[in-house]
């Protein structure tokens, strides 16, 4: 970033070479912008661009030092800068591999949070019992046994139990009426299979029909899962009925209790943080805020071991070339540009298009191209090398640290289901439009763009950036308050979300394929 938190003018530019600065509050037409020597022409809302030079119709426009898009129109200084005379177009980027592959110093002193250690020598942020399902069909039966463990409506179910979070059902719309083999069922198994491995899971029920596509057995082969004291699995046809299934669920859950409450949180290192990374609702202010911020506090978790999970294809697409920059090998590199060709291929075939975004929210805040937002939001992932590339919800490899990508759709839950499902036991959420989500077993850490929204919306707001726009902080500043707030979240401190029971609804593995 290269705006000076200090100046006074109600508009920022980020880079010296940029064609539009961003308006801090809604400015009126004449207002002057000093220091950027144009005056403002027209109503610019918050968050939206101006034109800092006279633009001719066709001019490719600059922001981050990088094009966001062609003018539609000719545009002129201290226009307002949007959908209305800014259009997406395809140009030629160089693929440069590795050049800004970055490798950061070890700090003196470890960071340290105080995690679970498993058995396995897995460290977790947080100690839930899971209940899962095959298919939706069983559904229904998983929901009413973790409702019997409800805090909320049966505080002495989980009473004797205060180290156990809670006993969640995460329930999916998926596993039947698709063919038994290929990519839809693999990935969805390969999805539930994260899940009942993940390390804040003490242990987990499987709750299925009996007569689904997703046979509970192909899912445990497949997955190399081992049924035991962590993994029950069970069948309502094989129980005898709902009734039957939710009692023996139930009971279940009373003796996974037991040993689940048994846990002491210890001292370990920050390297045992996977923390995935999202942007939802994002705005103008995005990549000038809570995303670099954030990206300062994933160069401070890679240097002290840890590792972070980039994610959304659909909204890195356009920026890409500045992550192959940052990867370790050409193989890397090949990984991530055959996903991106995929999304290619995938968007065409469906009568889409890779540009279809931003959301209309996103356009309201100040985002007009897909270019653009892809660019602040790969500023989540900091500037540390790219190590490896990964597909939706496959697993972080065993001994891999640092940066890592992993291919989902741009669709918040999803993705992030991907990114847990991967090893993900801590999230970093930024908003610019107030996005409400949460995330279990994973706690999720909401990071908004501007005070506005945090004054607005502060009951699901875990930390604000919006200093860092009105010039009262510095994204460094920010970026080491976030990544204190990562470490007392993994210590056990509870996210809004988590205060407001989010958690269960947001399990939504990526639905791939034919519904037949």
């Amino acid at each position: 970033m290269r705006h000076d938190p200090s100046q006074t003018d109600p508009a920022i530019r980020i880079h010296p070479a940029d064609d539009v600065a961003i308006a801090r509050r809604q400015l009126l037409s004449g207002t002057r912008l000093e220091s950027l020597g144009v005056t403002v022409v027209g109503l610019v809302p918050p968050g939206h661009k101006i034109a800092l030079r006279d633009l001719s119709e066709g001019t490719p426009v600059r922001r981050y030092n990088q094009v966001i898009g062609h003018t539609s129109a000719a545009v002129a200084a201290g226009q307002h800068v949007h959908s209305h005379n800014l259009r997406y177009a395809e140009f030629a980027r160089s693929h440069e591999v590795g050049v800004d592959a970055r490798h950061p110093a070890a700090p003196a002193e470890p960071a340290t949070f105080e995690g679970i250690v498993r058995a396995d020598g897995r460290v977790a942020t947080r100690n839930y019992i899971g209940i899962l399902t095959s298919v939706n069909c069983s559904a229904t039966a998983a929901r009413a046994i973790a409702d019997h463990f409800r805090r909320d409506v049966h505080p002495e179910a989980l009473a004797p139990y205060p180290n156990v979070d809670g006993v969640v059902a995460l329930t999916h719309g998926a596993g039947c009426a698709t063919a038994s083999e290929g990519e839809p069922i693999t990935v969805l198994r390969r999805t539930l299979g994260g899940y009942a491995r993940h390390a804040n899971f003490a242990a987990v029920l499987i709750v299925g029909l009996g007569c689904e596509t997703n046979q509970i057995q192909g899912l445990v082969a497949q997955e190399a899962l081992e049924e035991g004291t962590r993994l029950v699995t069970f069948t309502i046809q094989d129980s005898g009925g709902t009734a039957k299934t939710v009692a023996r669920g139930i009971e279940a859950v009373q003796r996974l209790l037991v040993e689940a409450n048994r846990v002491q949180r210890q001292t370990v290192s920050a390297r045992h943080l996977v923390v995935g990374l999202q942007c939802g609702g994002s705005d103008g202010y995005s990549g000038i805020s809570a995303n670099p911020a954030l990206g300062a506090a994933v160069d401070r978790l890679v240097a002290h071991g840890g590792s972070a999970i980039l994610s959304e294809t659909p909204e890195i697409y356009g920026g890409e070339h500045l992550l192959l920059r940052r990867a370790v090998s050409q193989g890397v590199a090949d990984k991530l540009i055959a996903r991106i060709r995929w999304w290619e291929d995938y968007t065409a075939r469906n009568q889409m298009q890779m540009d279809n975004n931003p959301s209309s929210g996103n356009k309201a805040g100040g985002l007009t191209t897909i270019l653009e937002k892809s660019l602040g939001a790969i500023a989540k992932s900091g500037t540390t090398a790219l190590v490896d590339v990964l597909e939706y919800a496959e697993p972080v490899p065993a001994g891999t640290h640092g940066l890592l990508y992993m291919d989902t759709p741009g669709y918040d839950p999803v993705s992030a289901t991907g990114q847990v499902a991967g090893g993900a036991n801590l999230i970093c959420f930024t908003t610019g439009r107030g996005s409400a989500y949460g995330c279990a077993p994973s706690p999720s850490l909401k990071l908004s763009t501007n005070t506005a929204l945090w004054q607005r919306q502060q009951e699901d707001i875990d930390l604000d950036c919006g200093p860092i726009v009105d010039g009262l902080a510095t994204i460094d500043e920010i970026g080491e308050q976030i990544f204190r707030q990562m470490l007392r979240t993994a210590s056990g401190e509870r996210t809004a979300s988590e205060r407001h029971g989010y958690g269960q609804n947001e399990f939504v593995p990526w639905q791939l394929g034919a519904v037949m």
